[in-house]
């Protein structure tokens, strides 16, 4: 895990040095073990390393091939990069290093571009083929590793993170208005190849994009998946087995590392499972990246509505792992969500981030890896919105009795939820109305089940909660790896039925029955859903407070194009003193006011 950055002149000129290496410090966090830069005429390169597999001198970057033809600048990991490099030495390859790096290189080499299909892992990596005089970059399946690149000044530039970019005069200077106002509307991001910058784009999850003399050609898709239901079905018991499999092997895989790698525990379904497996895995093949004793980190609070205490208790007790716990605290609060922007680049729809951040933050102690359960929601029908859709998509192929079904599962195991949501429904339909413009409408539950969960892997969920984690990972210098985003786990989960993912109001159905004797019951059979959550509305009436209510008075706050700021600041007061409920657009705002000012300054 790096940061990456670099240049291709295109207009005659030689690479900007002094441009490459500023960008390069702004990444400085991704990569504290070393860094290098590579320049030859119009090409300029930069590697921030953060040190995981071969810890020698042999791994730094950038990479270059035996007679120098190629070079690499490379952020993430290819996990199954000793498979690779033992086909590639049957074929004739030679290697210098231990590195996946250097696998790169040489299955280039020996496949061209097509390369990509071989690799099981997360990456993000722009080659420079010399021969060819072509740069290649190329984005994981799912994007969990992010490539922004902007045209400056006759330049192509690419980064690991948009600050990075930003170090040149010329770029990021001005909001992107259209994704900025859907943001305040919808809380939503990251589900186009637009950033919140107006130049700034990123280069899609599953694509590739190649620069010449001649411009920069468009992004090419290499990979998909479907989320389409095999006719026939599944049995119960048999794709139970598979996702089983599957998972276990995705675990097994990214405990792959040359330093010491941890857990994120947070209680749930996904996290617990993760832990379990690892715990397994541990006790069987005895990894040597996790140690004799697995470590987990989790978020607590005193207040018991945000706290998941009793469950990380169950899950700690079954596996015998190190725990370590973190409460955040009130102290720093401000300034701890002045670094988090900073370190996220664009505004963040809700402070449940935070938690994540001193998760990693407490991690950064002790390991330099961690895994955890990211993805499974969007995958396996987890949350408990995408109830609607699959009852609607029943109703339309004429299952009447299974959608009552579904409708009667639903209200019983998760009655409570149904009442919050409508009622937060229409206070935000009626806080939306503090907002100016017309943005885009951004329906993430509109259509089918299947074309939901699709929608939610590529575009409207996954892709931004990946953001989130990236950057909070990367902020204390921590690789976080994803098994449920393995691409053959991916592959299957979008090929079984859907019952297999609701039934009866039960979500994540063939997961629950795939870790029955794995993870206990307690957290294995649980309905309520939490994740990484933070008491922002407590905070945003209390120790925050003082801080939005300055933020909402400013003369440059009533200046903005982007709301009505006196209303704003009229609803704000009314829920303070009580007189109205709280919904998540005040920290929106408050979050894209805070974003908005670097352009001021």
């Amino acid at each position: 895990m790096c940061g990456i950055a670099g240049q291709f002149a295109l207009n005659g000129e030689d690479a900007d040095a002094a441009l490459v290496g500023a960008m390069a410090q702004r990444l400085a966090h991704r990569g504290p073990d070393g860094e290098g830069t590579f320049f030859s005429g119009p090409i300029g390169l930069a590697h921030r390393r953060l040190a995981i597999i071969d810890l020698s001198d042999e791994g730094r970057q950038p990479m270059e091939n035996e007679d120098g033809t190629l070079q690499i600048v490379f952020n993430g990991e290819i996990y199954n990069y000793p498979e690779i490099r033992e086909e590639l030495s049957a074929a004739g390859h030679r290697f210098s290093s231990a590195t996946d790096t250097e696998v790169i290189l040489h299955a280039y080499e020996e496949w061209g571009r097509d390369c990509l299909a071989r690799f099981n892992g997360m990456w993000a990596f722009a080659l420079w083929d010399g021969r060819r005089r072509e740069l290649f970059c190329a984005r994981d399946r799912l994007g969990v590793k992010p490539f922004y690149y902007t045209m400056a000044g006759g330049s192509f530039l690419f980064a690991s993170e948009i600050k990075a970019l930003r170090a040149h005069p010329g770029v990021g200077r001005r909001p992107n208005d259209r994704m900025l106002s859907t943001f305040l509307a919808w809380g939503v991001a990251d589900h186009t190849a637009e950033t919140m910058y107006d130049g700034i784009f990123q280069l899609p999850p599953a694509h590739t994009v190649v620069i010449s003399a001649e411009g920069v050609g468009e992004p090419e898709r290499y990979w998909d998946f479907a989320m389409n239901p095999a006719p026939g079905g599944a049995e119960d018991e048999a794709a139970a087995r598979d996702v089983r499999a599957l998972l276990t092997d995705a675990v097994r895989l990214r405990l792959r590392s040359d330093v010491p790698v941890g857990t994120c525990l947070s209680g749930g379904i996904d996290s617990s499972t993760v832990t379990a497996l690892i715990n397994a895995l541990l006790q069987a093949e005895c990894p040597g990246s996790v140690g004799e004793r697995q470590k987990t980190f989790s978020v607590c609070f005193d207040d018991p509505r945000f706290d998941e205490s009793r469950h990380i208790d169950v899950v700690v007790a079954a596996t015998n792992v190190a725990s370590r716990r973190t409460t955040p605290g009130t102290d720093g609060l401000w300034e701890d969500i002045e670094r988090l922007l900073y370190m996220q680049d664009e505004p963040f729809a809700s402070l449940s981030i935070y938690a994540q951040y001193c998760v990693m933050r407490l991690a950064s102690g002790e390991v330099k890896v961690v895994l955890d359960g990211q993805g499974a929601d969007e995958q396996l029908g987890g949350y408990i919105a995408y109830q609607a859709p699959y009852i609607r998509g029943l109703l339309r192929c004429g299952n009447v009795l299974a959608a009552l079904r579904e409708g009667v599962g639903s209200v019983r195991h998760h009655r409570s939820f149904f009442s919050w949501a409508a009622a937060q429904s229409r206070v935000r339909s009626e806080r939306r109305e503090l907002l100016r413009g017309s943005p885009p409408e951004v329906l993430r539950y509109a259509g089918s089940l299947e074309e939901v969960l699709k929608r939610e892997v590529t575009a409207s969920n996954l892709p931004l909660l990946l953001h989130w984690e990236d950057r909070n990972s990367m902020a204390f210098s921590i690789e976080a790896r994803v098994p449920f985003l393995d691409y053959r786990l991916v592959e299957y989960l979008g090929s079984l039925p859907l019952d297999q993912k609701i039934r009866g109001g039960v979500t994540k159905y063939v997961l629950r029955r795939a870790i029955r004797g794995l993870v206990p019951d307690a957290v294995r059979c649980r309905m309520d859903k939490m994740g990484f959550v933070t008491p922002e509305e407590v905070w945003m009436k209390g120790e925050l407070a003082p801080c939005i209510l300055e933020l909402f008075s400013t003369p440059e706050f009533a200046e903005r194009p982007y709301w009505d700021a006196e209303r704003v600041l009229e609803n704000y007061r009314a829920f303070l003193e009580g007189e109205s409920p709280y919904s998540t657009e005040f920290w929106r705002i408050a979050c894209a006011e805070m974003w908005l000012r670097q352009f001021d300054a």
